[in-house]
């Protein structure tokens, strides 16, 4: 399979905020506000119906795992049928769904099953999306690593402002009107990616089949020793570090500090994700991965301020280096991966990586509360902090990783913008 590239650099004045990196930019804000908002109106309205704790579990599962499933065939198709395609059909059959749900709630008692069969299909609706981020950011914009950096801001910005928005119209308007809200965002979404105006994308000359797209993928996604690297680290930490610290930390500060202790505690994550997405704006190193893996064993002060049964101020000041660290570390990879691998690959690429990134989250989830049971909450979180450091001196010491330069192929990805 060929592939035309061409190597462009876009003028200075429209290197950040042109107008289709604008269009990306409010697309992705309004989607990541939605997104915020979401969780919280599920959890009240699924237990207001009488379904419980475990009936959230099961919605939120029912959207999970069909994503994990789909979300390889959503890099496939990405590259099949161009990526803006399919994440404005995406966000145009989310925006159904969600509407759908809203009316569900507005009308009567949904059952549980129709809540659950409605998440799954809005998890497929996400996998279709997803995949195609990492390709057209590299069509609206002409400096990558800024765009990153904005882009993990917005979604800080939406992770402080979205729960709040969504408790606020639950108490004023109630669950089918922040259902409806979220459901606008994948319309606001739809639009902006709709207006953009993106180079006809290059086609293979013949049209292989979804098997052996996928195992191009793959075979692409191996053979770059820094991405199998980095990703089997995030397995592990998936399961030993992310997904546990959502559970045991709403475990201890609800304990300690009470429900607003909750609260402040992730709004210092969220501020921390500000931070660290405009530190992403101003820093260029020359080796990113490199600088974000260091940056990233400053993360271990979060589960060690919770073991250490600090105060609720030191818990927030590790939440919010958590929020910096995550932000920035996101910036750098996302800079990495969109500038080292080749736009005919990049969707498919982009699909193993996320795929790779999130499938050991749920398990994490899961083993906290019986390995906490068994060792105590305090001896997970040390632990999670330990293999947190572990896991990345072992992700440094892989040259491909540490030596990873910033700017190989910046250019050579970004096909030449249409005319304006």
């Amino acid at each position: 399979m060929t592939t035309a590239t061409c190597d462009v650099r876009l003028p200075a004045h429209s290197r950040l905020w042109n107008r289709d990196f604008r269009l990306y930019f409010t697309a992705r804000l309004v989607s990541l506000l939605g997104d915020s908002m979401l969780p919280v109106a599920l959890l009240y309205g699924v237990v207001s119906l009488g379904y419980g704790t475990t009936g959230v579990g099961l919605v939120l599962a029912a959207q999970v795992l069909p994503f994990a499933a789909f979300v390889l065939f959503g890099g496939v198709l990405a590259d099949r049928f161009t990526p803006q395609r399919m994440m404005v059909g995406a966000d145009a059959a989310r925006f159904v769904l969600q509407a759908v749900t809203a009316t569900a709630f507005a009308v009567g008692h949904p059952s549980l099953w129709l809540l659950m069969g409605l998440s799954g299909l809005s998890g497929v609706g996400t996998a279709a999306f997803q995949p195609g981020l990492a390709s057209v950011i590299t069509q609206v914009s002409g400096d990558l690593q800024r765009a990153n950096a904005v882009t993990r801001v917005a979604e800080a910005m939406a992770t402080l402002g979205g729960p709040a928005i969504a408790g606020l119209l639950i108490a004023v308007s109630g669950v089918p009107v922040v259902l409806a809200a979220d459901s606008a965002t994948f319309a606001i979404s739809g639009i902006c990616l709709l207006m953009l105006r993106l180079a006809p994308a290059a086609r293979p000359a013949t049209r292989e089949s979804t098997w052996r797209n996928l195992v191009e993928g793959w075979h692409e996604f191996r053979t770059r020793t820094w991405m199998p690297s980095v990703i089997l680290g995030w397995i592990v930490l998936g399961i030993t570090v992310w997904g546990p610290i959502r559970p045991l930390a709403t475990i201890l500060v609800t304990d300690r500090h009470g429900a607003s202790g909750l609260g402040l505690m992730w709004t210092g994550f969220g501020a921390g994700g500000v931070v660290g997405g405009l530190a992403g704006v101003r820093y260029r190193p020359r080796h990113p991965l490199r600088a974000g893996a260091v940056g990233l064993v400053a993360w271990s002060a979060w589960p060690l301020t919770l073991a250490a049964g600090l105060s609720l101020p030191m818990v927030c000041a590790g939440a919010a280096v958590g929020g910096a660290t995550t932000a920035f570390w996101g910036v750098m990879w996302s800079t990495s991966v969109q500038t080292h691998i080749p736009a005919a690959v990049l969707n498919r690429i982009s699909a193993y990586e996320i795929a790779g990134s999130l499938i050991a989250f749920p398990i994490g989830q899961a083993l906290a509360g019986p390995v906490s049971d068994a060792v105590g909450t305090g001896a997970t979180l040390y632990a999670s902090a330990t293999f947190l450091v572990a896991v990345l001196i072992a992700m440094l010491c892989v040259p491909a990783v540490r030596n990873l330069g910033a700017r190989a192929a910046e250019n050579e990805n970004r096909p030449e913008p249409a005319r304006l």
